[in-house]
């Protein structure tokens, strides 16, 4: 009974970071579709961001 309990312990663990990794890949993209459109849409010589 225990081991059973480890895997689907194990199985939970691997599926909750695969959805985390998932949505961190998307969150990342859209952050560089952001910084590409902020790149391309600066004015002038100035920089677009603040930091």
């Amino acid at each position: 009974m225990v081991p059973l309990l480890l895997v689907l312990l194990v199985i939970l663990v691997l599926f909750g970071a695969g959805f985390a990794i998932d949505v961190l890949w998307y969150i990342a993209i859209a952050l560089l579709v952001l910084w590409v459109l902020g790149f391309f849409m600066r004015s002038g010589s100035g920089r677009w961001y603040r930091w």
